[in-house]
């Protein structure tokens, strides 16, 4: 259910700026966990730290890629007895099930037997039905899973967990953490569209992050910004329904499915931008918000520490913005 929905700007303003001496920064890229990454980080050495970020990002596939058979969560999903959870699986379920228990089920690692047949996941094409909707969704319940004693338990056979919309942004701490123990205070990591910020840039200032602006094109050739803004010390995700969607019969399906329904969500909103302390809680947060629409995710947002949101959505055909306080500050 994953998508790249923040585009990253820090290079741009990093070459344009010009403003002073640049500092030593090493930059890496890649692929992991089916997307793409880029990180940035401040070594006056020029350490290059990339064979052991491989070796984390291999650790957590081994853990929770459903693309990776060998891994715990494909022996789960496959009803193998007796799977035995890792410190990584741990974290992230634990994590996942409590944010579904705050949003009443809005964020649910079961959904994906749902994403799948709507044609959002590996299997192809849609082809869904009233029948099939209701058939998937007696498998579709956070509460139906859970670690008891050190091992995963679910109710019945055929719960299948998906934590796409939380372990991209839980890699992206796992960085951080990796950093902060070897002493770098500078850095930018990215991970499919999730991101962590810590200290400044090259040029020594703050991070400057572009939101998408919500053109609903998904082979849109370029991608205009509809805000910047300057963050350290945080981490900031998007989910959006503009980008990963397609049209049956005239009727528009985007990639964010209910679990409550089982159907993808039809309210008006285009976007939710989280930003928070940590990127798996902003990678999951922007996820349920998408599922929940702009009034109660507004509501819930405002109650929620350390969080802070920015909307996008319909109204009458313009794009209209809501935000909590503390976002409307870190806007240009």
């Amino acid at each position: 259910m994953r998508r790249i929905l923040i585009f990253i700007i820090p290079a741009l303003i990093m070459i344009s700026c010009g403003r002073g001496e640049q500092r030593k920064f090493v930059f890496l890229e890649g692929f992991t966990q089916g997307t793409s990454y880029h990180i940035a980080y401040h070594s006056a050495d020029s350490v290059d730290y990339h064979q052991e970020l491989k070796a984390l990002f291999s650790d957590i596939d081994n853990s929770m890629s459903i693309y990776n058979p060998s891994s715990i969560i494909s022996a789960v999903n496959n009803d193998e007895p007796g799977v035995v959870p890792d410190d990584y699986f741990i974290k992230v379920f634990e994590r996942a099930q409590e944010i579904s228990r705050i949003t009443n089920g809005a964020f649910d690692i079961t959904v994906g037997p749902l994403v799948n047949a709507w044609g959002f996941g590996s299997t192809g094409p849609a082809n869904v039905d009233p029948g099939i909707v209701d058939s998937l969704l007696q498998f579709v319940g956070w509460e139906k899973v859970r670690i008891e004693e050190g091992f995963i338990v679910k109710d019945m056979p055929g719960i299948r967990l998906d934590m796409n919309a939380i372990a991209k942004g839980y890699t992206v701490d796992v960085v951080a953490d990796f950093f902060d123990s070897k002493g770098i205070t500078d850095y930018m990591i990215e991970i499919g569209g999730e991101i962590r910020l810590k200290g400044k840039n090259r040029n020594n200032q703050l991070w400057r992050i572009g939101i998408d602006k919500p053109v609903d094109d998904p082979m849109a050739p370029t991608r205009e910004l509809q805000e910047i803004i300057q963050l350290t010390g945080k981490a900031i995700a998007t989910s959006g329904n503009y980008r990963k969607f397609y049209i049956k019969d005239g009727q528009k399906f985007a990639h964010t499915i209910d679990p409550d329904s089982g159907y993808p969500v039809q309210h008006n909103l285009l976007s939710a931008t989280v930003i928070t302390g940590t990127a798996m809680d902003a990678d999951a947060w922007a996820t349920a918000f998408m599922v929940m629409g702009v009034e109660k995710s507004m509501e819930l947002a405002r109650t929620v520490s350390e969080l802070e949101a920015y909307f996008l959505y319909d109204l009458n055909g313009v794009t209209a913005v809501a935000s909590t306080e503390g976002f409307r500050e870190l806007l240009n």
